[in-house]
This record gives structure tokens, C-alpha cells and sequence, in this order.
């Protein structure tokens, strides 16, 4: 499948175009410059643009600007400031996969415990001459197991693609052109 991003020289352009260099960032964030928040809307681009493009695929960020901005410090910091935030948000990721995976490990605790119990509990049950209630406590006692296992099958995924991209984002070389 090919991007519909544009190629220059065989990389490829993930192209923002402002009218101020402000519409990039959260307008709520008190932070200083190269430390500020992205706008969500402008992150989102970033993130499902190099996601469409491909991780093993050259790419630029390219941020167009009107041309009697392009030589204030903020724009010369720009590189800085969009570095700082990806990495920032990968590291946000790297924890979030962290605690998912706590999380999946208190819950594999938590569920091979119940499953013991049920197992044990059915084979006194079975013992007494219930089969019902014996064959409810094998079942139950697997549907314990649900949550540790889709959290260690398919949870963790997603956080780590995310952070693998963000990741990636931090290495892309930022260029300010002035828009035409």
C-alpha cells in the first residue's frame, strides 16, 4: 500500500501548515516554549501520519510558516520543543505499558488463586456426587483466567506500537519552510 504523503528526495513529508506557530501547541499550557504541549489535533496527525507512512520508511516533519516568522527563537527551537514533547509521551507509554503489565501479573495471581480454589472446591463437590455444581466451579474458575490472559495476549500491544512510534517521532528531523 502506498502513502498519500508527498516524497521529497525519497522521504517522505508529513506536512503541518499554520498561519502562527501558536495553533502547533496548547494554548492552556503555562509551560515555556520548547516545553509546551502539543496541540491534540496536531498530535494525532503526527502519530497516524507516520503510522500510515511506516515506521521503516524515511520521513520529515516539514512545519510551513508565514516567512517573516521563520527567523523568531521559538521557530529556531521548534526541533527542541516537538523532540521534548514525543519523548515525553513515549516515556508516558513506556509507564503505561509498565503498569498494564502489573496489572496483568496481580490479576494472574489473583485468577490462578481462584482457579485453585474452584478446582479444589470441585473436587470435594465432586466427591459428594454434584456433577452441576462440580462442572460450574471448573468453568468459573477458568473465566478467572480471562482477564490475566487478554491483558498478557492482546492489552499490551497497542501501548507498544503507540510507544514505538512516538519513539520514532522523537528521531524525525523537524524543518520550518516558509509557506508559499
Amino acid at each position: 500500500m502506498e502513502s498519500v504523503y508527498h516524497r521529497e528526495d525519497g522521504v517522505y513529508l508529513i506536512e503541518i501548515k499554520l498561519r502562527e506557530l501558536r495553533q502547533l501547541f496548547n494554548s492552556l499550557d503555562p509551560a515555556p516554549f520548547h516545553e509546551k504541549d502539543l496541540d491534540e489535533d496536531a498530535e494525532y496527525y503526527i502519530v497516524e501520519a507516520l503510522r500510515e507512512i511506516g515506521l521503516n520508511r524515511p520521513a520529515k516533519l516539514v512545519v510551513y510558516l508565514p516567512a517573516s516568522l521563520i527567523d523568531s527563537d521559538d521557530v529556531r527551537t521548534l526541533p527542541i520543543a516537538m523532540r521534548n514533547y514525543f519523548a515525553y509521551r513515549a516515556d508516558r507509554a513506556r509507564r503505561d505499558l509498565r503498569h498494564v503489565l502489573g496489572e496483568g501479573g496481580i490479576a494472574l495471581a489473583v485468577g490462578l488463586a481462584f482457579l485453585f480454589a474452584c478446582l479444589t472446591l470441585r473436587r470435594l463437590v465432586g466427591e459428594a456426587g454434584s456433577g452441576i455444581l462440580a462442572e460450574g466451579l471448573l468453568i468459573i474458575g477458568w473465566v478467572a483466567m480471562w482477564r490475566p490472559l487478554q491483558i498478557f495476549l492482546y492489552d499490551w500491544w497497542p501501548i507498544r506500537r503507540h510507544r514505538a512510534i512516538l519513539e520514532a517521532i522523537t528521531r524525525l528531523p523537524v524543518e520550518v519552510r516558509p509557506r508559499p
